[in-house]
């Protein structure tokens, strides 16, 4: 199998109006969506869309009503006229912790059958429920991936929608790394991060992983909110979302 699981550290600085920081230790996992109900019969500590200690929903992610991932990754490369047969499709992001999950980004990488990246998906998730995808076409092949586009989804209550993104990623190996540089009007407000080192993906290391993190998921989703106070008390602008959504998706060049 080649789902792995990565331990690591979560980085958010803001720079403007004001400076913040914060950082904390996570781990996420990098699946093989083929890989699935193999990892579910071989990992006791694991499940596949059924509730367990760690566990994986097809719901959390993609259309978000339970339907197949990988049918709904092929819809969206033919869409936008990538070859979508004979792909590997591998999702990087944080599993459910006793039912619970809160991600704030998860990243598809999309292989064709020579391992080669042709397709990364950003996939955005902010407290109210809604979700954007960002999806961009590679046609190179480096270790180092490099997007920008404009921001088209409201995620923070103390950002303005003005802003640009800048996302910078390595592809999976032995570590993990993506950043995502945010800027308004040619300034850098916001820089945040997520690194990793890989271990093997079976009882052993998610049992370590899990024990370094025991309640990791419950802890994000604390963490948000106590940092927006923080931001609150700091006296920074409190900016209303002006639309709802639930889950759009955005080709970019």
């Amino acid at each position: 199998m080649t789902s792995s699981i990565y331990n690591g550290t979560v980085i958010h600085k803001r720079f403007k109006p004001k400076i913040h920081f914060f950082k904390y230790s996570v781990f996420s996992l990098l699946i093989d969506l083929s890989e699935l109900d193999q990892l579910d019969k071989s990992i006791n500590l694991f499940s596949y869309n059924k509730f367990n200690v760690v566990s994986f929903y097809e719901k959390d992610h993609g259309n978000r009503d339970g339907s197949s991932l990988i049918e709904w990754v092929k819809k969206n490369l033919d869409k936008n006229k990538i070859n979508s047969k004979n792909i590997k499709i591998k999702l990087l992001c944080y599993p459910r912790i006793f039912g619970y999950v809160f991600n704030p980004l998860s990243v598809f990488y999309i292989y064709d059958n020579n391992e080669k990246l042709i397709c990364i998906l950003y996939e955005v998730k902010n407290t109210f429920g809604e979700q954007h995808t960002y999806i961009f076409k590679v046609d190179y092949e480096k270790n180092l991936y490099q997007h920008n586009c404009t921001k088209k989804f409201h995620v923070s209550p103390f950002i303005e929608m003005n802003c640009n993104y800048f996302f910078r990623l390595l592809k999976p190996g032995e570590k993990i790394s993506i950043v995502i540089d945010q800027y308004q009007t040619n300034e850098k407000i916001l820089y945040a991060s997520q690194d990793g080192i890989r271990a093997d993906f079976n009882s052993k290391e998610l049992i370590k992983s899990y024990l370094k993190h025991p309640l990791m998921t419950f802890k994000i989703i604390s963490a948000i909110h106590f940092e927006a106070f923080k931001l609150w008390m700091k006296g920074i602008k409190f900016i209303k979302k002006k639309i709802k959504i639930r889950n759009n998706i955005t080709f970019e060049n």
